[in-house]
């Protein structure tokens, strides 16, 4: 992107960056994105869908943060990675050494997936940061977590034997205050949710939203809100959780949900779920739901006509 390239030289030493001045950073395996806005600071971390886009790219929630007005910087992996790289810490502790992170009211760390675990893992670099996660691993390293069996590409890919930043459930010690958001029925989201348990680690259940919950939350609404209400209270507030009602207008969470009711063998729970979201949006899974379980169910049907 030429316009990113005149806009946005990048610079190969830290000491040219400032809290009070855009800039950019090209570094072995690793970017890093800067802008400055107001006095909360949101460091996201790329995700594997992010990384779908060639560099030069703009960082992950740019544009919320502009919406928001707060400062941005985003930190950007070569690599489907996980961020198991040196680059990428060695950066973000080269600003804390000196004193970029000084100048703001708070910081956030955020990412999803991969992200999230990014997030968790180097939030304790800077003292004090929060940390929100979506849908995080707390590593991918199968002799940690062996229940983890997703990725198998990017895993293989990247290094899961050095040990600096090895396990995000070390990390979450160290912090005073981090949420993770993650679906409970994912079996591996839960099992890492587990693992990240602490005392400073508030755990967000959003059920049938999957292990991509951030794209959820997104679609109904809800992510602003989200950034907002967790860098000013440190806590997913009333209006989150308001806005999070959309999530029934949300087609990868009504399709999960109606997943989750057909296996769950209630029938009855499972067709009243169903005519819901076929009023709502006319959903094929929705109905194909509907038809399987009379097929099988021919009485729920007729009960429902007898009582009209």
């Amino acid at each position: 992107m030429a316009e990113i390239e005149q806009a946005m030289p990048p610079i190969r030493e830290l000491g040219a960056a400032r809290p009070d001045a855009a800039f950019r950073v090209v570094a072995d395996t690793a970017y890093l994105w800067y802008e400055p806005r107001g006095e909360v600071l949101l460091v996201a971390f790329d995700n594997l869908a992010t990384l779908d886009e060639p560099y030069p790219r703009l960082p992950w929630l740019h544009r919320q943060a502009r919406g928001l007005g707060y400062s941005l910087l985003g930190v950007q992996s070569h690599a489907k990675d996980w961020f198991r790289q040196e680059t990428a810490p060695r950066l973000i502790a080269s600003l804390a050494e000196r004193g970029f992170f000084r100048g703001f009211s708070r910081v956030v760390f955020t990412g999803a997936s991969m992200g999230g675990f990014a997030a968790l893992n180097f939030a304790p670099i800077v003292p004090g940061a929060a940390v929100l996660a979506f849908s995080p691993q707390s590593t991918m390293s199968r002799k940690i977590a062996p229940f983890e069996r997703r990725f198998p590409w990017a895993v293989r890919n990247s290094d899961w034997e050095r040990p600096e930043f090895l396990d995000a459930a070390e990390a979450v010690q160290k912090l005073e205050n981090a949420a993770v958001l993650f679906d409970p029925f994912v079996p591996e989201d839960k099992a890492h949710a587990a693992r990240l348990a602490g005392r400073g680690v508030q755990m967000v259940r959003l059920g049938h939203a999957t292990h991509e919950a951030v794209r959820v939350v997104i679609k109904s609404g809800a992510l602003e809100l989200a950034l907002r209400d967790f860098a000013e209270t440190g806590q997913l507030g009333h209006r989150f959780w308001q806005q999070m009602r959309s999530r029934r207008t949300v087609r990868k969470w009504a399709r999960s949900l109606i997943d989750a009711a057909m296996q769950s063998r209630h029938p009855k729970l499972t067709l009243g779920a169903a005519r819901v979201l076929i009023d709502q949006d006319n959903y094929l899974f929705a109905l194909k739901a509907r038809d399987d379980i009379l097929s099988a169910n021919p009485g729920l049907d007729m009960r429902k006509r007898a009582a009209g």
